[in-house]
This record gives C-alpha cells, sequence and structure tokens, in this order.
C-alpha cells in the first residue's frame, strides 16, 4: 500500500521544486554552491527517501566534498540509487540519458538544474557532453556517473563503458569510486512496488587521475571496476564473474 503514497508524495514535492528551479533557470540564476539548484535537488530527493521510508547509511562520508568537484562513479540496479546519492553528495550534477529530458516538468527542472543528457547513440554528442561536464568538474562542481549505462537485475557489477573516464581525465581530477546496496530491495527493475529499506552507500578510496591521458581511459576504468567488483564481493559476498570492458561489438563508449 505504500507505493500510491510515494507516487503521489513525488507528484508533490515535484510540483513544489519543479518550478522553483526552471524559474530560476528562466531568470538567468547562476549555479552556485549551496545555491537554489542544489537545494531544489537535495531537498527533492531527501522527501523522496522519507516519504519511501529509506534509511540512508553512509559510510565514508569524509571522502565527500563540497570545495572541490570529484567524479563519483556508481553502480546501478534502481531509480533509488539516484534519489540516495543525490541526497548527500554535496554540490553536483548527473550524466543522464537524453530520454529523461522528455520528463514535462522533472526534465525541464533537471535541465534548468544543469543536468548533463547524453544521447547514448550519438558517440560524437556524447563526447561533447562529458567534455561540458569535465569544465564543470574543473569549476567545483561534482559529476555523478553510472557507467554500466543501465540499471542491472542484480548486484553484480557489469561492464563499465569508457566516456565516464574520459571524462574524469579530462577533469584531471579524482574518481571516487561508489558502492550502493539495498535499493534493489526498495524497489528493483521492473517493478513498480516499493518497499522501505536501508540503503547503504560506501565511498571508497579516491583514484586520482593527474598525469592521465585519454590512451590511459581504458587502464583507469578498470583500476576502478576492480575496486568496486572487490569490495562488492568483500562486503556483500556479491562475486562478479564478468570484466570491466564489455566484448567487442558490444562497446558504446
Amino acid at each position: 500500500m505504500r507505493t500510491p503514497f510515494v507516487l503521489l508524495g513525488i507528484v508533490i514535492l515535484t510540483m513544489i521544486y519543479g518550478p522553483v528551479v526552471v524559474v530560476a533557470g528562466l531568470l538567468g540564476v547562476k549555479e552556485k554552491r549551496r545555491g537554489i539548484y542544489q537545494g531544489g535537488m537535495h531537498a527533492w530527493c531527501r522527501g523522496i527517501c522519507r516519504i519511501s521510508g529509506v534509511e540512508l547509511v553512509v559510510h565514508n562520508p569524509e571522502r565527500m566534498s563540497e570545495d572541490e568537484g570529484h567524479v563519483y562513479i556508481a553502480n546501478h540496479v534502481s531509480w533509488y540509487d539516484i534519489f540516495a546519492l543525490a541526497s548527500i553528495i554535496p554540490r553536483y550534477t548527473w550524466i543522464a540519458k537524453a530520454e529523461l529530458r522528455k520528463l514535462a516538468l522533472c526534465g525541464r527542472a533537471a535541465e534548468a538544474a544543469g543536468i548533463v543528457f547524453i544521447d547514448r547513440d550519438n558517440r560524437k554528442a556524447a563526447f561533447e557532453a562529458y567534455r561540458h561536464a569535465a569544465e564543470d568538474v574543473k569549476r567545483g562542481r561534482s559529476v555523478i556517473i553510472c557507467p554500466e549505462g543501465t540499471r542491472g537485475r542484480d548486484y553484480h557489477l557489469r561492464p563499465f563503458k569508457k566516456g565516464p573516464f574520459v571524462l574524469a581525465i579530462a577533469s584531471q581530477t579524482a574518481v571516487i569510486p561508489t558502492l550502493i546496496h539495498g535499493t534493489r530491495e526498495v524497489m528493483p527493475k521492473g517493478s513498480f512496488f516499493i518497499r522501505p529499506g536501508v540503503v547503504n552507500i560506501h565511498f571508497l578510496e579516491p583514484v586520482p587521475t593527474a598525469g592521465y591521458t585519454y590512451d590511459d581511459r581504458t587502464q583507469l576504468m578498470e583500476i576502478v571496476w576492480s575496486r568496486m567488483a572487490g569490495e562488492m564481493e568483500r562486503l556483500y559476498s556479491v562475486h562478479t564473474a564478468e570484466h570491466a570492458v564489455a566484448p567487442e561489438g558490444e562497446r558504446k563508449e
């Protein structure tokens, strides 16, 4: 019975915060630390977690920073990954698929707030979007990316796409590998039923990118993937048999 109330709550929260962000964008309000866009996104996502009965447990929060930008690389099994991360990470933007821009008020508000949309079928446009996001990171705004590309049905780590690591190298800032566990139990892929639960967010040791070049993107990706897969197995006994890189013919950067 929780699901209808949560959906109603999401509509109400969107009607409250969405117009504020959209109007701010139309008026040319600049993005800044603890500004209206960040405040709106934080409040919206925290509200959704609260009405859904989601308790967030954050491990190693000291690895987050609002004084400088980072690239957060996270696994992805549920829409609640987004709500959880966007509730706690300071001053961020997202890399999101272009289809989400079409979601009426949500899409317009996300665009006004600076969410970076990419067309995954247009490699050139996607890399241009990554380039713009890298400039955002240099200016102190972190970016959150789920490099598996879409939600998985379980917690084993799937192959990563390379584009996010090109962004990280272009920004020359640290990558923070981020594990999320518990969101699948709240709302798994393919289900519309929402259940209360505990979500654990682990910020792993940052991986520096200083000195890396475009040609090192695969190496950086493999380091981050291996660290995340290893910690997922150590913490939750989830063994990943796949490899960091998708097989030939299946890759889309």
